[in-house]
């Protein structure tokens, strides 16, 4: 089976076991994020209490973490969530959303992932960097102008952080502990629309649920993802209506057109 083939298997072995994803996510995309994981064929919940976070992540196919609009509460509920998920065998997919732009963003995904032991972690060169110490410039939740070498950040973020790190920008590239891919499928488009990276690491971790090797996992969410983008942007033209378009097409993206449509590498 190629690996084209391979993502399309995937995508229907997701649509058959329909997974629930337990977000402790971004507020301001919470909404979006749970149609986009309705639409693609997983189950999203969003729990946030620290009362209930730990049960509901043991019961969960995959516990994903964003620090989208991060508060100390909400650090609480992602360690306790986190260490249940660690305790019960549920894999945990980070986001280390704006790291580096401030003191506090930096200090809380650097303690998650000490605390937590993490299956992926996704974002933008600047947050990875960021998280492991390494300089690299960040504005707002966006990675600056200023950069060097993605592959060799991902390799370097993935050893030190012994996980498999995914790093979104014009090429995706997912580095894990044996192999590297480099994703080029997606849309600019995706960067007019906020909340498009933040659901795009919750369908990550809906592909988790259904894939034991992480950085295949990954690529497959990337890929597939960016077939879907790319989709939406032939039947429209603006951000208001591509958002709409975004979330039928990863309703009705098929296998067929994943193994036709997909560019990825594996190094």
């Amino acid at each position: 089976m190629t690996l084209h083939q391979q993502f399309g298997a995937l995508l229907v072995a997701l649509r058959e076991k329909s997974p629930l994803v337990h977000n402790i996510t971004n507020e301001v995309v919470t909404n979006f994020t749970a149609n986009g994981l309705l639409a693609i064929g997983a189950s999203p919940v969003m729990a946030y209490a620290p009362e209930e976070v730990a049960d509901m992540a043991k019961i969960a196919g995959v516990l994903v973490l964003n620090m989208g609009t991060l508060t100390k509460e909400t650090v609480e509920s992602m360690l306790i969530a986190g260490k249940s998920a660690n305790e019960h065998g549920v894999p945990v997919v980070f986001d280390p959303v704006g790291a580096g732009a401030t003191p506090f963003r930096t200090e809380m995904a650097r303690r998650i992932v000490e605390e937590i032991n993490i299956a992926i972690i996704r974002g933008n060169a600047a947050e990875v960097a960021n998280v492991i110490g390494e300089a690299w410039e960040i504005k707002g939740v966006d990675a600056g102008q200023a950069g060097g070498n993605v592959e060799a950040l991902a390799r370097k973020a993935a050893k030190t952080l012994n996980t498999v790190v995914a790093i979104t920008g014009k090429v995706d590239v997912v580095a894990g502990p044996n192999e590297l891919y480099t994703v080029h499928n997606g849309d600019e488009m995706l960067t007019r629309i906020t909340g498009t990276g933040c659901l795009l690491t919750s369908i990550i971790g809906a592909f988790a649920t259904v894939e034991k090797d992480d950085a295949l996992a990954a690529a497959a969410g990337l890929a597939i993802y960016g077939v879907a983008a790319e989709l939406a942007r032939q039947t429209v033209s603006a951000p208001g209506s591509y958002q709409t378009a975004l979330l039928d097409m990863l309703y009705s993206i098929d296998e067929e057109q994943v193994a036709s449509m997909v560019r990825v590498e594996r190094k």
